[in-house]
């Protein structure tokens, strides 16, 4: 099974948002994304979860994720 990890770091630093900003934001509750940000390699995720990221961040999922073992 594949393994991903979320850019999730990398597209808040670039908007200048905490962690807790991108909580706010997004609706997604603060403690599932601390895990996703920093988590090396997960193998399952909230697709809804994904979606609101993409959405709030304004990029492709495609861009958000990142297949880290397959």
């Amino acid at each position: 099974m594949g393994m991903i990890r979320l850019k999730i770091r990398e597209f808040a630093g670039e908007k200048g948002w905490t962690l807790k900003e991108v909580s706010d934001r997004s609706g997604v509750v603060y403690s599932t994304l601390r895990t996703y940000a920093r988590s090396p390699g997960l193998a399952t995720v909230d697709f809804t979860a994904i979606q609101k990221l993409a959405r709030i961040f304004d990029v492709m999922i495609e861009d958000l994720v990142e297949v880290v073992e397959d």
